[in-house]
């Protein structure tokens, strides 16, 4: 695939990117299983680049059961160990281990609120906010809306949800639009109903 709209830079020439980039990156998300699925790359991508994580993106969906949160809430030590040597995606076993018990604690916020999108889209007030970055020097890793959906998703037993990676939740999800302005991306997004 070859980059013809002006992107955000952060894409490189990878096919792969650049289709996340152009369909799923920054449009507002109320899914509860694909926000579950980006709670979980988000939380295998730290220390890492989101390209290894998309790069291993169907491999993760194939070993985790489609996303499935029901399942994963529900995985044995069995499961555990099938994980921790499927090649195909990041075996590090804290993450693997947060990946079962962020799904036990997704489960319990979706019996709260009804659902995870609407518990996750109150820290931004419902709607999306919309940034105006000119260069990514100017995006930063994490705001106060992120600080305070990291502490409280901590209260709730959830781990690897630092706020620099739920400041990358937010972006993936459309909590955020942090498209450059001179992004095809940018006002694109905006028009999506939230």
């Amino acid at each position: 695939m070859k980059k013809n709209i002006k992107d955000c830079e952060w894409t490189g020439n990878n096919p792969l990117m650049i289709e996340y980039h152009d369909k799923e990156w920054g449009v507002p998300l109320h899914d509860d299983r694909k926000l579950f699925e980006f709670i979980i790359l988000d939380a295998f991508q730290a220390g890492l680049s989101w390209n290894t994580i998309i790069n291993k993106r169907k491999n993760f969906k194939k070993a985790f059961d489609n996303f499935n949160v029901k399942k994963i809430a529900k995985y044995d030590e069995k499961k555990y160990e099938l994980l921790m040597n499927d090649a195909g995606i990041i075996r590090n076993q804290l993450k693997i281990r947060a990946t079962i018990t962020n799904a036990k604690a997704f489960l319990k916020v979706q019996k709260e609120f009804g659902s995870f999108d609407k518990y996750i889209w109150q820290f931004t007030g419902g709607k999306t906010i919309v940034n105006k970055w000119k260069t990514l020097k100017e995006i930063p890793a994490k705001t106060k809306e992120s600080d305070a959906m990291s502490k409280d998703l901590l209260t709730r037993g959830f781990k690897f949800v630092g706020s620099t990676i739920c400041y990358a939740f937010m972006q993936a999800a459309g909590m955020v639009n942090d498209h450059l302005v001179s992004c095809s991306r940018y006002k694109e997004v905006q028009k999506i109903q939230q």
